[in-house]
């Protein structure tokens, strides 16, 4: 499952390592995300000049630099975070970019307005598939892969680490079922993890871009339709699922959302 499910805001002491210190070059440094894996995100500076700052302590097994070549061959054909540094020490590894001019789709105002967040989410994951060639994309994230690597590393799998919908199943359960992987719809290039938070709008709720593209790769579109709807139900509510997919322009598809929500819940 994505790191993002478990995010956290950090205080605002949280320890900042002194390799973003470095790359802030004076800016100040707010903490913003933290997950369980050590990786933490942080904002650098304030307006237009403002940048994002990831660190991944060593060994955490946060792939900064495979992030990093993601987000510079998307940026050719959608709007995602350019990069501007990356680099490593001992300690970690460290990827900064430049700001998008917008917030995420779950700041309050977008919470007390869900038919435009999702309205622009839908749309824009929909833009997104469409211009982003298959054919030429190095990246991979197709069932089979992520299956395998499930089970290589069934040993780690917990119960609590499947999502609540699927707390009735043991982890060989799960892993069982998406093994049975069901016929591609259409393959795209997905983004790999289309929580809500990860599209931006501009205040006047337009879409403004795509970030957190670390599991970008070609896959069946329902690996990310089956993970957007399903936010929707965490950060806006019921009744919104139907109004996303309407948005990106495609009926319902109860077995692949079913298949993709589990295998998203058993692995990366």
């Amino acid at each position: 499952m994505s790191l993002l499910a478990f995010t956290s805001v950090p205080a605002p002491d949280y320890p900042v390592p002194a390799p973003i210190r470095e790359a802030a070059r004076g800016r100040a440094v707010h903490p913003v995300w933290v997950n369980p894996a050590g990786g933490a995100t942080f904002r650098l500076g304030d307006g237009p000049g403002a940048r994002y700052a990831k660190w991944a302590p060593a060994g955490a097994g946060l792939d900064l630099a495979g992030e990093a070549a993601r987000m510079r061959w998307a940026g050719a054909f959608v709007t995602v975070p350019r990069v501007l540094e990356l680099d490593s020490d001992d300690d970690g590894t460290w990827l900064v970019t430049a700001a998008l001019d917008g917030e995420m789709a779950v700041v309050d105002r977008w919470k007390e307005d869900p038919a435009t967040a999702v309205r622009v989410i839908g749309e824009a994951l929909r833009a997104f598939h469409d211009a982003l060639p298959v054919a030429d994309c190095p990246f991979s994230a197709s069932a089979e892969e992520r299956v395998a690597e499930a089970v290589l590393n069934a040993d780690r799998l917990d119960q609590r680490d499947l999502h609540r919908d699927y707390a009735h199943l043991t982890p060989a359960e799960a892993l069982k079922r998406v093994a049975d992987i069901p016929p591609v719809d259409k393959l795209v290039v997905c983004h790999g993890d289309t929580c809500a938070p990860n599209t931006l709008l501009t205040p006047d709720g337009r879409f403004a871009g795509h970030v957190d593209l670390v599991e970008l790769g070609v896959a069946d579109r329902w690996s990310d339709l089956a993970i957007a709807t399903w936010s929707t139900t965490w950060n806006y509510g019921d009744d919104w699922e139907k109004p996303l997919l309407d948005a990106y322009g495609i009926d319902p598809d109860p077995e692949r959302t079913e298949y993709y929500r589990l295998l998203w819940s058993v692995g990366p």
